[in-house]
């Protein structure tokens, strides 16, 4: 991403396009309570390798890590570089962040503290993608209900008691998928 912009710096200059996009959001599940009863340097410790583990596996993807906030990351693929295949990449990165977050509960819980699952929501979609903010702050991001949605499954997890959702158009873009149904949503 560092090389592409540095060879096309006329992509950091405000404005956006309509392209066709995959988003992942993840959620920590009840991280609040565990932060307001841990030391604080226990949580930051935990929550740097935790992130970056998180943001690790987004890039090893092709992804591009949008925002953390708190315990939640939101990446987006296709975008700033095209990714014909940013469907699959997504949902192969939904599979090894679920099993990292696994493992760092295990590893957290057999020390005693309490983590908890990390739910994860993918879908597909258009979006318009681009720099956006003014003269004295830019920011590149995307609008559109596609990224809603992906959210509303993130969400949806904790309702279905799965760990991670993936949408049917962004199951319906990869060769081969498989996955479980798990019925019809209607999201906000």
């Amino acid at each position: 991403l560092a090389s592409h912009l540095a060879e096309h710096p006329e992509s950091l200059q405000l404005g956006g396009e309509r392209r066709d996009l995959s988003f992942l959001f993840t959620d920590l599940a009840d991280f609040t309570p565990l932060a307001e009863s841990l030391d604080a340097g226990l949580i930051v410790q935990m929550m740097n390798a935790y992130i970056g583990g998180l943001s690790a596996i987004v890039f090893e993807h092709g992804g591009t890590v949008h925002t953390v906030v708190g315990d939640a990351v939101y990446a987006m693929f296709g975008a700033p570089l095209e990714q014909q295949d940013h469907a699959a990449r997504a949902v192969a990165c939904a599979l090894a962040i679920d099993a990292f977050a696994q493992a760092f509960a295990s590893e957290k819980n057999a020390h005693g503290i309490p983590v908890g699952v990390t739910r994860i929501g993918v879908n597909s979609g258009p979006a318009i993608v681009g720099n956006f903010g003014g003269e004295m702050f830019f920011h590149y991001t995307a609008y559109g209900d596609a990224i809603n949605t992906a959210a509303r499954l993130e969400s949806a997890n904790k309702l279905l008691g799965t760990r991670i959702c993936i949408s049917a158009e962004t199951a319906g873009r990869i060769p081969g998928f498989a996955g479980r149904p798990v019925g019809t949503l209607i999201v906000k």
